[in-house]
């Protein structure tokens, strides 16, 4: 928080699943102990904040981390529920292994009180970005073009690539449900689209872009520059976004 009045809000919001087994709709072993870095955007919001806190630029920077588990219990929530979103939204829960979108909807809900310029959130949110970008950039989906190129700008100068995809309303389709608001699943067909598409539900009334950050949070080929594992990808692009506003 700057001294004075007057500066824009920027709000930093992270995905932040401990741990993701899947829920009731279990994933399979083999791979199963790799989803402690479900928690990769949240820990680059955390990091981020660290040194936005350090730096201390001319800018109201808020980060927001949406933090649970997700693991088969007599609580869990199952194929077929309906919950509601903090903004009062209906989901459909189709499939239980689409959790991280339900704990951002909450985020994105919550940040509209700050009134922000600009919102961006980091999610490992779909393995289909992998099959789209591989592990060499993550995907941008977003409903404010300014905005957009200010991602764009940071991610060239920090070598934290960023890929836009189209986010028309078309895809809208694929989330539609008939008993809720909207479903937390699309239709098969262009996984990170339909992620995003989720999550426009519920960010509204602000600027905002969406990284699909699940190729490079983790998996990434080591460096000098980016390690091997846990990459780190958003601290650098965040701190540069919020440096060059």
């Amino acid at each position: 928080m700057p001294d004075g009045e007057g500066q824009d809000t920027v709000v930093l919001v992270g995905k932040g699943i401990t741990f993701d087994t899947g829920g009731i709709s279990i994933k399979g072993g083999s791979g199963m102990h790799e989803m402690k870095h479900d928690m990769s955007g949240a820990a680059a919001v955390v990091g981020a904040m660290q040194v936005i806190g350090q730096l201390k630029p001319n800018v109201r920077v808020i980060g927001l981390v949406a933090a649970t588990e997700n693991m088969p219990s007599g609580t869990a929530v199952k194929p077929g529920d309906v919950v509601t979103s903090y903004g009062g939204k209906t989901i459909e829960i189709l499939n239980t292994d689409a959790e991280g979108r339900l704990v951002l909807a909450d985020a994105l809900g919550w940040t509209a009180q700050y009134n922000p310029k600009g919102v961006i959130d980091l999610a490992t949110l779909t393995g289909a970005v992998i099959g789209t970008l591989g592990h060499i950039a993550a995907g941008a989906l977003g409903t404010d073009p300014e905005l957009m190129a200010k991602v764009k700008s940071a991610a060239e100068k920090t070598h934290e690539r960023v890929w836009e995809l189209p986010l028309w309303d078309d895809y809208d389709e694929a989330v539609k449900s008939k008993v809720a608001d909207v479903q937390n699943i699309g239709d098969g067909t262009a996984g990170t689209i339909a992620g995003g598409a989720f999550l426009k539900k519920f960010a509204e009334g602000y600027p905002w872009v969406h990284l699909d950050i699940a190729g490079t949070a983790w998996g990434m080929k080591g460096s000098t520059y980016i390690p091997e594992g846990a990459s780190g990808y958003g601290v650098r692009l965040l701190v540069q976004l919020v440096e060059d506003w």
